[in-house]
């Protein structure tokens, strides 16, 4: 599927979580000039299920009687937030995996929110998030509560805004024992729409020509490899304080190992879970 048909889509349930997650998708969206869809999946009756046509002057054609519910609010919030953005508000009362799955084919990227900090045992993930992240065709970010703008972006220390600042470096972690070109050419491609470094954090063994294409491919990215040797989760979740982006792969037809699943609960920023052969 090329990429003008493929969106951003965030999951929202109204939870703080994944209101987060709706603003870090939209800033994603923009940055990445994809529409961005917001997908309510289940039951609840708190979320009204329409669809709203934004015009250029930022007006929102609401049908009358409509309650204005967590799906209503966002899209409405989201939009003021970023006027130029075009954003699909849907809902479906299927359950919210199998949603979510089938929204993830159409994607570019699913976003979805996982719940805020615990203290330093880390922050729980939902059983959706984690369901669909280990089954998803497509890369998976999840996004704390919490998580703010600023937060993607070096600290300005001169009164300037936020906004202008550059962002954090993006963090890959790599496994050598796959090929993975689906999760180092998702890492590299994200740096270079942020205009990020990438940051490549990897055990010895791994070839050094494994990288020199991607290299090739996106000269403009600044490119800083850390090598571990032996286990290479706490110089990730170390690097995680200072980044804009963790990701880590994931097999395919397989969820997250051990260790992604220990940086998705305790990594300082959020995480993307990309699946890779």
């Amino acid at each position: 599927m090329s990429t003008d048909t493929r969106t951003i889509t965030v999951g929202i349930d109204g939870s703080r979580p994944s209101l987060a997650a709706a603003d870090w998708a939209a800033r994603e969206a923009q940055r990445r000039r994809l529409p961005l869809r917001l997908l309510h999946a289940g039951t609840e009756p708190a979320v009204s299920g329409v669809d709203f046509d934004i015009d250029e002057t930022n007006e929102i054609d609401v049908p009358a009687g409509c309650t204005r519910a967590a799906l209503d609010r966002a899209a409405i919030e989201l939009s003021y937030a970023h006027p130029a953005l075009d954003i699909i508000a849907r809902r479906t009362a299927a359950p919210a995996v199998p949603a979510l799955l089938a929204a993830a084919v159409e994607a570019e990227t699913l976003v979805l929110g996982s719940r805020g900090r615990t203290g330093s045992a880390g922050f729980p993930v939902g059983s959706v998030a984690l369901g669909v992240a280990a089954r998803a065709d497509r890369p998976v970010v999840l996004v704390r509560a919490g998580e703010l703008p600023e937060d993607e972006r070096v600290p300005v220390v001169d009164g300037s805004p936020p906004s202008t600042a550059p962002y954090l470096p993006v963090v890959l972690g790599l496994d050598p024992d796959a090929s993975a070109d689906d999760l180092i050419g998702y890492a590299f491609d994200t740096a270079a729409v942020r205009s990020a470094p990438l940051h490549v954090v990897h055990p010895w063994t791994l070839p050094t020509s494994t990288l020199r294409p991607w290299r090739h491919r996106f000269p403009g990215t600044t490119v800083r490899e850390h090598r571990v040797d032996g286990d290479p989760g706490p110089r990730l979740l170390e690097a995680s304080t200072r980044a804009g982006l963790l990701v880590v792969g994931r097999r395919s037809g397989r969820g997250p190992g051990r260790a992604a699943r220990s940086l998705i609960r305790h990594a300082d920023c959020p995480v993307a879970v990309v699946p890779h052969d």
